[in-house]
């Protein structure tokens, strides 16, 4: 089959298109032919050398495709079923991805639809669990405007949650359309989020990585109400839960957001495909910043 592989660590240009062995699932595995699959700030890091130090590497950590061939014990889907989830290990971005985690593509969408959602969609997921986030809460978060913000906000006020995002100003009309209340980051944000709720908020999810910890800590009433996805230092400095996925994934996410997207509570993000072949292309455009859409690469 035909992945994506580097040798070396570098710029997009030691990304290579390689023939691999075809791998297959154990138990409980699915392997899929993939028909798209996602691309992530993760993946350049790897491939910079910022992540893993072993080569040759391959790339991608969520697809959609075609069920293919079961893993032993697998019975809740069957060879030609549509999914989309995460991969084993590595090598999403390939004709063939075996699956540990898996849910149906929802009817009404397509693969690249679909592709890239995972991984934001747990992140936004197991940062709300562990927050408490539940119907009556009132949070705040800040970065909302990004693909696990986005995500994060819909989620939380699909739990019956008030929430208010933070972004940059050209951003705050569509915070407004995803339920959210919006407000400028920046200087003053601490008065701006109180004239919104003036008791401050019950709880606050840091998506952005800005150094605001302490202003959150400050409108929640402690560091136990606060979680950061983004600011590893900060967490540490000012006693904020930094959420990891070792701690505990929320791959519950991956069979509740079919109904929720069919019944129009949550809306996917734009999505920019690329070719496989062009996938170092998809990187540049996501190295290069502000891409609101998610970064797809299209399989067969």
């Amino acid at each position: 089959m035909k992945a994506v592989r580097y040798s070396s660590f570098g710029g997009p240009e030691v990304l290579e298109l390689v023939d691999l062995p075809d791998p297959h699932p154990g138990p409980g595995q699915v392997r899929i032919a993939v028909r798209a699959a996602g691309v992530n700030p993760s993946d350049w890091k790897k491939r910079r050398g910022l992540m893993d130090p072993e080569l040759p590497g391959t790339l991608g950590h969520e697809a959609a495709g075609v069920v293919d061939e079961l893993g032993p014990g697998v019975t809740d889907v069957s060879v030609g079923d549509r999914v989309f989830g995460f991969t084993a290990e590595e090598g999403a971005q390939a004709e063939r991805a075996v699956l540990s985690h898996y849910a149906p593509v929802p009817p009404s969408l397509g693969f690249a639809d679909v592709a890239a959602m995972p991984a934001a969609l747990e992140t936004a997921t197991r940062a709300l669990d562990q927050l408490g986030v539940q119907s009556g809460s009132t949070v705040l978060v800040n970065g909302a405007s990004g693909s696990v913000g986005s995500a994060a906000v819909q989620l939380a006020v699909a739990r019956g949650a008030r929430v208010i995002g933070t972004a940059g100003p050209a951003n705050q009309e569509y915070l407004g359309s995803l339920g959210a209340e919006p407000v400028v980051y920046g200087d003053g944000l601490v008065e701006r989020v109180r004239a919104l709720a003036p008791d401050g908020v019950d709880l606050a999810l840091d998506v952005a990585g800005s150094g605001v910890l302490p202003e959150l800590i400050g409108l929640t009433g402690g560091a136990d109400r606060v979680i950061t996805v983004a600011d590893f230092a900060g967490a540490q400095a000012h006693g904020v839960r930094f959420s990891r996925g070792d701690a505990g994934r929320a791959l519950h996410v991956l069979g509740e957001i079919g109904e929720l997207i069919d019944s129009g509570r949550f809306s996917l993000p734009a999505v920019r495909t690329f070719p496989l072949a062009d996938v170092a292309e998809a990187h540049r455009a996501g190295e290069r910043g502000r891409v609101r859409e998610k970064l797809v690469l299209l399989v067969g």
